[in-house]
């Protein structure tokens, strides 16, 4: 997972226009680019979460009383740095124009039947 945390710290973490163009390139079908952009930005979402959670749960402390809060520097200096990352579906959309999200179809010969028609 480090590896996604290292490519995308030079990527903008605000929303921008793409190029449709870029979209179609592999797929020639929106809806299958946008379909195959959804699906890694899921699995992006929850690899990130799990790993802020179990970063975090180094830090838990067990205690009786629910009121009792300790604050780790270190703790929020780590949340800090997951939320300043770009948004999951921003990170796919970039991983897809680049080519570095490889997909295929469960049922090859689904596929091309429905492209027969």
């Amino acid at each position: 997972m480090s590896d996604i945390k290292n490519a995308v710290q030079g990527l903008e973490p605000s929303a921008s226009a793409r190029d449709i163009g870029e979209l179609l390139e592999e797929t020639d079908n929106i809806y299958e680019s946008l379909a195959i952009v959804t699906k890694r930005a899921k699995q992006i979402s929850v690899d990130l979460k799990r790993e802020l959670h179990n970063k975090l749960e180094e830090f838990a402390v067990v205690s009786d009383t629910i009121e009792e809060v300790h604050e780790n520097k270190e703790q929020i200096e780590i949340s800090k740095f997951y939320e300043r990352l770009p948004n999951p579906a921003l990170i796919a959309t970039d991983q897809y124009i680049k080519g570095n999200i490889h997909h295929r179809y469960r049922n090859e010969e689904e596929h091309e039947e429905d492209g027969d028609k």
